[in-house]
């Protein structure tokens, strides 16, 4: 789990909340239409601007932001280092016995044990790192969008409340449903913009650039192993990939 993640979604929406419980009653931000203006314009509005497609793989690694951890980039040089040490003990074949999860990792162990050149270990890894880049500027494109489109759709529904509270001014039991409208839907697209769109978004540019670094030490660190595979040389080398403070060298 992605603590900072959620940690930083129910402070933000704890504190509004809190704020809006110390000043009145919760039903007071409750409105239908309000809602059905922001979330339901939203989501029209995006399945129009993006592929229905690239819309559902977006929202999948948003979702994904809240269930797994980011692998630093110190764990990405020590597994290289160990794979150095197996290859340096047991041969380069050695690295087809190696089970991981990360396909890219497999890939390049693969790639080692045949013996590959460095070109084409650079060439395959560089298309696997344009792929990733790719799909997560999706999901980072779309709910930018989302970020963009939720408040403009708030003030649409402001306006439409202002235009049903000046066409019943003669009636002033309508003016407080209608200016309840009003302000209700700029709240709803500010907040969603906010603490959910634009935050999430945000987080998957990190991960992008996270996930990317780890690629980039993957790919220094099979070169490195069909160069020299002696791990203290692939450790004292992968490292300057990792800030100073954050250095380990345990295995």
């Amino acid at each position: 789990m992605d603590i900072a993640t959620l940690l930083g979604l129910t402070t933000g929406m704890g504190l509004v909340l809190g704020a809006i419980f110390m000043g009145g009653s919760l039903l007071q931000f409750m409105d239908p239409p309000a809602v059905m203006i922001v979330v339901g314009g939203t989501l029209a509005a995006i399945c129009v601007s993006h592929p229905l497609e690239e819309v559902v793989q977006a929202f999948k690694a948003g979702f994904k932001i809240f269930a797994s951890r980011k692998v630093t980039a110190q764990e990405v040089v020590n597994v290289m280092v160990r794979i150095a040490d197996i290859s340096r003990r047991e041969g380069l074949l050695a690295l087809e016995k190696i089970r991981t999860d990360n396909m890219v990792l497999k890939k390049a162990c693969k790639l080692i044990a045949d013996n590959a050149g460095p070109q084409l270990i650079q060439d395959t890894l560089r298309i696997e790192i344009h792929s990733l880049r790719r799909r997560h500027q999706i999901g980072e494109t779309v709910f930018r969008s989302l970020g963009t489109f939720s408040p403009a759709f708030g003030l649409i529904g402001t306006l439409i409340g202002l235009v049903q509270m000046l066409a019943r001014l003669e009636n002033p039991k309508t003016l407080g449903p209608a200016m309840a409208v009003a302000l209700l839907t700029t709240f709803y697209g500010a907040l969603l913009a906010n603490l959910v769109f634009l935050p999430v978004a945000g987080k998957l540019r990190a991960r992008t650039q996270q996930e990317l670094l780890n690629l980039e030490i993957i790919f220094e660190g099979a070169r490195c192993i069909l160069q020299n595979n002696n791990p203290v040389l692939v450790r004292d080398k992968l490292s300057s990939f990792v800030p100073p403070k954050e250095r380990t060298y345990g295995g």
